[in-house]
């Protein structure tokens, strides 16, 4: 089994929106690492699941975060590539999408700052009216990660209190 996520600040991603070249390999998923842990899998025949860490943002986008847009977007099509690629050898792969979660992160960025209008326009377009706290993105990967989602892969899961069901 693998988890397979990263997290970058809005600094460093607004850094590389202003870059002229363009950006690659930035989906913070190690391709390298998985095809070296999926060769594993396949060796042991005994298959496995992999769990990649997209956004919310993979279905939208939103002002100063293209890049992290189209990366989060990378990360879900090379989550339904690796499904075909693995499959064959009864490897699961599939992404969880949060939307804003509880995190050092989250609060760097000020969205956990009950004056903010951002958070507070999210939180307002959210049915269930609260950003996601850690577990509720753990719970998920851990399901996907295990047996009992034996028939589920290539998935992009929201895990958004509902959120993209309001997106403009």
């Amino acid at each position: 089994m693998i988890y397979n996520g990263h997290s970058n600040s809005s600094s460093s991603l607004q850094h590389c929106n202003q870059r002229k070249d363009p950006p690659t390999r930035k989906t913070g998923v190690s391709e390298a690492v998985v095809k070296i842990i999926a060769d594993d899998m396949k060796t042991r025949g005994k298959g496995g699941a992999i769990v990649n860490v997209s956004s919310v943002l993979a279905y939208t986008v939103s002002p100063s975060y293209g890049v992290y847009c189209a990366t989060k977007g990378a990360v879900d099509q090379l989550t339904r590539s690796m499904a075909v690629e693995f499959g064959p050898y009864n490897i699961r792969v599939n992404s969880v999408n949060p939307t804003v979660v509880r995190t050092r992160m989250a609060e760097m960025e000020g969205l956990l700052d009950k004056d903010s209008e951002i958070a507070q326009d999210l939180i307002k377009r959210t049915p269930l009216k609260r950003f996601a706290d850690p577990e509720d993105v753990v719970n998920p990967i851990l399901f996907l990660l295990s047996d009992k989602s034996a028939m589920i892969t290539r998935i992009t899961l929201p895990v958004d209190g509902g959120i993209t069901v309001s997106f403009n």
